[in-house]
Formats: C-alpha cells, sequence, structure tokens
C-alpha cells in the first residue's frame, strides 16, 4: 500500500507540473485551422466528417451496450435464430452509401479547388536539395537558397556545448526565408536535384512532394500576415530533420521593398509566372505551341540571381552564406544556367572542391565566353598585356572587392562549418573509407590556386559546383582557410577578384 500510495502521489505531481509547464499550452487535440480560406475550408470538412463519425460511433456502440446490457441470457433473454434478413440488408447498404454520398459532395468540390492553381498572382520554382531549399521567383528574377540557420546548425553538432533550449525556433528556422505578400494567389512549381522531399507548411495548407526530373505544382494564399514554419515531410538522407521551411507573409508595400533589396526586377515576366491556364485557353496555347522551348518548363524559370550588397564588416553579411556569383566585369549578377541536378548545393553531405584531385573539368563554355569578352574588352582599353591584367583584376575587383586575410580566414571558416565539415570533418582529416580525403596536406589546398579555385568553381564526381551557390567572396574565403588551415599554412591569400576571373 505504501508503494502504491507513493507512486500515486508522483504520478499526481507528475501531471501537476506537466499542467503547469509552458509546453502545455501549445497543445492541441484537433488539426490546426490555418491562414488560408482553403485551410479553413479543409478544417471544417475535417469536422464535417468527424462529427459523422461521432454520430455513427454513438448509434453503433449505444446498440451494442444496449444489447448486451438489457438482452443478457441472465434475464433469460435468448438470441434470435434467423437468416438472410432482406431488410437488414437493404438498410446496411443504403445507409452507408447516403453517408458516403453526403461526405463526397463537399469533399470533391474541396478536391478540385486544391488542385486548381490556374491565375495565380506570382509564381515560384522551388527545388529541393539535401538538405536546403532554392528559391527562384519567377516573377522578379530573384533566387536564393534557404538552409537551416546558423545557431540551430552549430547547436545540432555532436559536443558543440550549446544547450539546444537556448536558441529560438531551434531546428525550426533558416537563413533566407521565402517572403510572399499577403492575399495574393502564390503558386508553387516543385521539384528535387537529387532525391524526393516534401514541401509542407501546416498552416498555409496542402503538402507536395518535390520528384527529380518531374514538376509538381501546389498553390496557397495568406490572409494574415506572419511567419509561418514546416518542414521536409518526407525522408530524404541523414540531414533530413535539418531541412526546414520558413514562410514570411508580408503587406504588399514590404514585399515590393523586399524585392528590390534583393535586386530583382518588379516587372520581371516568363511563361512560369502566367501559372496554368483553364479550359479554351489551355487548348489555345497548346495549338500554338511549336516547339520543346515553348513549354511551361523551358529554362526552369528565372536564370539569373539576386545581387548580395551586404557589407563585408558587417557580421549579418558573414553568417550569410547565400551570396551571389558575379562576372569577372563586376556588378552583373552571374547567371546560374545550371542543370537542376547539377545545382545540388549540398550542406552537410556534400564534400568540399579542396578534398578532390586537382583534375576537375574545364569551365563551362558560357563561363570561358565571359573571360574572353572581359579580356577583348581590357585589349581594346589598353594594348599593353601587363595593363590588360591589372585592369581586369582592378574591375573585377571593384565588383567583388578586396578583403584581408583575417576577413577571409573568418567567413572561410563559417563556409566550411556548413558546407564542408560534415565530410571532410572539423579538422579537415575527411573520411578516406567513406571517399571523402582529407583536406590536411592535400595536393589541391596546397597546390596551384587556379586550379583549387576551378575545383570549388565546377565541382567533380559527387561534389557539385558552387559557382551558382556561393559568391566570389564566399569562395575566396573558403579557398583561403583550406589553404591556411589544418596544418597546411601556405600563406596563399585569395581575392574574389581571382574568382571572378575564372568564373
Amino acid at each position: 500500500m505504501n508503494k502504491i500510495s507513493i507512486l500515486s502521489r508522483s504520478g499526481l505531481v507528475a501531471l501537476g507540473a506537466l499542467a503547469m509547464s509552458p509546453a502545455h499550452a501549445a497543445w492541441t487535440l484537433n488539426m490546426n485551422e490555418g491562414v488560408t480560406d482553403l485551410t479553413k475550408e479543409i478544417f471544417g470538412l475535417h469536422m464535417l466528417i468527424f462529427w459523422i463519425c461521432v454520430v455513427i460511433g454513438i448509434g453503433v456502440f449505444g446498440a451494442m451496450l444496449y444489447s448486451v446490457i438489457v438482452h443478457r441470457k441472465s434475464r433469460g433473454f435468448e438470441a434470435a435464430h434467423f437468416h438472410e434478413s432482406t431488410v437488414v440488408e437493404i438498410a446496411w447498404t443504403i445507409i452507408p452509401f447516403v453517408i458516403l454520398i453526403a461526405v463526397a459532395i463537399p469533399t470533391a468540390g474541396t478536391l478540385l479547388k486544391v488542385e486548381d492553381s490556374s491565375n495565380p498572382d506570382m509564381t515560384i520554382r522551388v527545388t529541393g536539395y539535401q538538405w536546403l531549399w532554392q528559391y527562384d521567383y519567377v516573377d522578379t528574377d530573384v533566387n536564393f537558397f534557404s538552409r537551416l540557420d546558423r545557431k540551430s546548425d552549430q547547436a545540432r553538432q555532436l559536443n558543440s556545448g550549446i544547450d539546444p533550449s537556448t536558441v529560438d525556433n531551434y531546428l525550426r528556422d533558416v537563413d533566407n526565408p521565402m517572403v510572399v505578400p499577403v492575399n495574393k494567389k502564390v503558386r508553387l512549381l516543385l521539384t528535387s536535384g537529387d532525391v524526393i522531399h516534401s514541401w509542407w507548411v501546416q498552416d498555409l495548407g496542402g503538402k507536395k512532394d518535390a520528384i527529380p526530373g518531374y514538376i509538381n505544382d501546389m498553390w496557397f494564399k495568406a490572409n494574415k500576415t506572419g511567419i509561418y514554419r514546416g518542414q521536409c515531410a518526407e525522408l530524404c538522407g541523414r540531414g533530413h530533420a535539418f531541412m526546414p521551411i520558413v514562410v514570411k507573409v508580408v503587406s504588399d508595400a514590404d514585399y515590393k521593398k523586399w524585392v528590390a533589396q534583393q535586386g530583382g526586377k518588379s516587372d520581371a515576366d516568363s511563361t512560369l509566372a502566367k501559372g496554368q491556364p483553364s479550359g479554351a485557353d489551355a487548348d489555345q496555347q497548346a495549338q500554338s505551341q511549336t516547339s520543346a522551348q515553348e513549354t511551361p518548363t523551358e529554362g526552369n524559370a528565372t536564370e539569373s540571381r539576386t545581387e548580395d550588397k551586404a557589407s563585408v564588416n558587417d557580421q549579418a553579411a558573414k553568417d550569410d552564406l547565400v551570396g551571389q556569383g558575379t562576372k569577372a566585369g563586376g556588378g552583373e549578377p552571374e547567371a546560374a544556367k545550371q542543370d537542376s541536378g547539377k545545382q545540388d548545393a549540398a550542406g552537410d553531405q556534400q564534400p568540399d572542391a579542396a578534398g578532390q584531385d586537382s583534375g576537375a573539368s574545364d569551365s563551362d563554355s558560357q563561363n570561358q565566353n565571359q573571360g574572353d569578352q572581359s579580356q577583348d574588352d581590357q585589349n581594346q582599353a589598353d594594348s599593353d598585356q601587363s595593363d590588360q591584367g591589372a585592369a581586369q583584376g582592378a574591375s573585377a575587383a571593384g565588383g567583388a572587392g578586396e578583403m584581408s586575410k583575417d576577413e577571409l580566414m573568418t567567413q572561410g571558416k563559417e563556409v566550411y562549418g556548413s558546407l564542408c565539415a560534415a565530410c571532410h570533418q572539423p579538422d579537415g582529416k575527411g573520411m578516406p573509407a567513406a571517399g571523402f580525403p582529407a583536406l590536411s596536406g592535400s595536393a589541391v589546398a596546397t597546390g596551384p590556386i587556379p586550379a583549387h579555385i576551378k575545383q570549388v568553381l565546377n565541382g567533380k564526381n559527387v561534389m557539385p559546383p558552387y559557382k551558382s551557390e556561393l559568391d566570389d567572396k564566399q569562395i575566396a574565403a573558403v579557398v583561403t582557410y583550406e589553404r591556411n588551415a589544418f596544418g597546411n599554412e601556405t600563406g596563399d591569400v585569395v581575392q574574389p577578384s581571382q574568382v571572378a576571373e575564372q568564373r
């Protein structure tokens, strides 16, 4: 009895503490109603079916309990003996049929609305990678990557010494959220660059898979400003738990300011931005379509990226790993005309370029043509070859900005920790058995600087190209860091202008 009494008191104390805990206020026993008309309609449909099930449950179990209690054998009742009752068979066929029809009518209407992504106000192409998202605003030429925020990423590391409870929105925050205007129909085109992912923000409704080589679409129209969080809902590898989604819904005026800050174009237009036509419009477009280049997937949405204009000395800029590549002439955004499979900006999983040997493939013809054009311009400005090289470097530096070794090492350590350490390890010793060579004493990290930069830009084997994900400053920083860390101590300092020359 004493043991039972002690357990009972302990249980009551535990329940009391649980009831008083702050987390208890966030607990719910029902679905979230969401912030869109569609989610509210889905919630209403859910409640309608729930109450139908309640009525059916009460009727069925009530009849069972009544029969068991009132017609029990101890009271002298005997079970009836009958077979093939026409009345009973008709009843248990018609009643479920009527119930299903009553449920199917509103359900069909809601499902049609869920799939109707026609006539959107804006279109965003969403590409999933292990383990981050790429958002390509077709209407405004804004393009960026969104990954787990730095504080959560640091706290999740083994032996980090950081208490996750001290990190706001632990594993639920990102460095660059999706930003959309309130009361606008937003169409999402979902695909993947590696494995199957699933884009899901509960408050906005809907959940669609992002499948390599295939485009799914969904839409939402938020009625309330705020920040709404979600996550990848498809098991996509060891970093699946670290692939959050954050959508920031703002006023139309704030959205336009944000687009301007990102260097976007408010008047940009494309086939994808117009959305999915309906009825006769679709037939007319199909008849007028004469080539594969006119299909809705032509160009895979916008091809340009916005330019990172943050100050070099700004700590926030150092923490931001999503930047823009610049051409050799500086200023203009780097074109990201990669195949979606080659745009894999894999965070923790993908090995850094410096871990591979120096036999990386040559730059693509587009980047070579840019370099040739830049060189031709220099030839016209000055006939002396040495002066041409100096002028070209100065032009690139003007767009990218020169950095001190301390600045390069600081930012390079941040980039390495986010993109490279998972495979090459924080100490640079790599995992040779898994195919990730060490950076310490690496032929690339201690060899010619151009070969090192080239491999970071273009990638090799399982390592993706980083030219479309990292800007010149970030690539220069990580190359400098790798050449002066892990015992390499080459003393080399790589400037953004050197990276710009090789793009």
